[in-house]
């Protein structure tokens, strides 16, 4: 794309979680807009094979392996950023893990710590850190972080991941209103199902479970993971502009009913 076709042209983002589902998903879509892209996640070996791929296409994608639960290991990918391309415009904050359905009184505590470490303090960190390198940039930006359907209702996955998304939510608000004074934007997705490793393994666990999801929502199929990236980048854009402090559904119309 070129000119008012790329909405991200000359943007630099970073995505976390990029190495599988909605964040592979999000690196293709945002680098066909016109992004620079840097891809975060834990999986060095197949991030890689995500920016070899992009870069096939002439994209400008590199990659770091980082852990979002560290603060340590965010702090020095913004850095990363910032060095090598000298700004961050956009962030797209995906990284997160899932948990199977089960009662709450079941759950040991070491799947919460792993949901709301993940889920909750990785935005956390990322927030924090492109916060502070968009102020010191002075041309505002724009944040998009990933929630979920369940954020919004309680759906067929553990009490602590929808807790966390809810979190998620709360955090997106609460910087949408400290930050607008320095031009800077922040809003939520909270996507329904949608095709990825997570789903596959939830689905391939709980025989039946496909069936049911899919008449959870009104298009009753599952998204794939562009059409939920595409919902990021238009945020991400400036084409939304006057949009912060939203949380954006895209879920089929699940939260609909």
């Amino acid at each position: 794309m070129t000119g008012t076709e790329a909405p991200l042209a000359g943007k630099v983002a970073l995505i976390t979680g990029a190495s599988s589902g909605i964040g592979v998903g999000a690196a293709r879509v945002f680098a066909g807009q016109g992004a620079t892209v840097v891809l975060a996640a834990r999986r060095a070996e197949r991030l890689r094979e995500v920016v070899a791929e992009l870069n096939r296409t002439g994209a400008r994608t590199s990659c770091r392996a980082v852990d979002v639960r560290s603060d340590d290991e965010v702090r020095r990918l913004v850095e990363f950023v910032v060095e090598r391309h000298g700004r961050l415009d956009a962030a797209f904050n995906n990284a997160g893990v899932g948990l199977p359905r089960s009662p709450l009184h079941l759950m040991d505590d070491t799947s919460y710590d792993l949901v709301m470490e993940t889920n909750v303090r990785g935005v956390w960190n990322c927030l924090r850190h492109e916060l502070t390198a968009m102020i010191a940039g002075g041309a505002g930006g724009a944040i998009v972080n990933t929630s979920s359907v369940g954020g919004l209702v309680a759906s067929s996955v553990g009490a602590p991941y929808i807790a966390s998304k809810h979190a998620v939510i709360g955090l997106t608000r609460a910087a949408a209103v400290e930050y607008a004074a320095h031009g800077i934007r922040v809003n939520a997705i909270a996507p329904g199902l949608t095709r990825s490793e997570m789903t596959d393994q939830w689905f391939a666990q709980s025989p039946g479970t496909r069936e049911r999801a899919h008449r959870s929502a009104p298009q009753q199929r599952a998204a794939d993971a562009e059409e939920v990236a595409e919902a990021a980048a238009w945020l991400c854009s400036d084409k939304a502009s006057f949009v912060t402090g939203a949380t954006l559904p895209v879920d089929g119309g699940r939260t609909a009913w």
